[in-house]
């Protein structure tokens, strides 16, 4: 299919990508295209792929201290475990470290991001009462950019959420 096509070019560009940056020893660019990876295993369905390219993600983080792709690379790591099924407490612990961690970093769209995954969990949980309360205060804190797509798919989640 188109999709799966587009998917293997994605995998095969972020390859080319991650051994030129390694090359010139890039490291923090490094981590980025890892978790880019992650997340195209994700869209893919290839669950245990996209785990092991976060888990090496992490090592970077606790290696060489990069922090900034921190908070995505846990919520990537939760949407994973979601994905292999049967992992919702360990995915929901890998939304709040990847909200708490984009707070602290004052990373608002990765904390948007990490806010929806965790308030989709929860309304699969029933919970949607406190989704909406929590996404309602991220959502609120931005005042432009309501085209970005994350802006767009927070809002449809509002809206769902009630």
């Amino acid at each position: 299919s188109s999709a799966a096509s587009d998917v293997y070019k994605r995998q095969n560009m972020i390859h080319d990508g991650m051994a030129i940056v390694k090359d010139i020893g890039s490291w923090l660019l490094y981590q980025q295209e890892l978790t880019m990876l992650a997340d195209t295993y994700r869209k893919a369905g290839k669950i245990s792929e996209g785990l092991a390219v976060i888990e090496e993600a992490l090592a970077m983080v606790h290696e060489k201290g990069f922090l900034l792709e921190e908070p995505e690379i846990h919520r990537i790591k939760g949407e994973l475990l979601l994905l292999r099924g049967g992992a919702s407490d360990e995915a929901q612990v890998c939304f709040h470290r990847a909200i708490e961690i984009a707070r602290r970093l004052k990373a608002k769209s990765w904390e948007l991001r990490a806010t929806m995954s965790l308030c989709r969990l929860w309304q699969s949980q029933g919970k949607g009462k406190q989704a909406k309360a929590l996404l309602s205060d991220i959502y609120g804190w931005f005042t432009e950019g309501f085209g970005y797509t994350d802006l767009q798919e927070a809002k449809a989640l509002l809206e769902v959420l009630g």
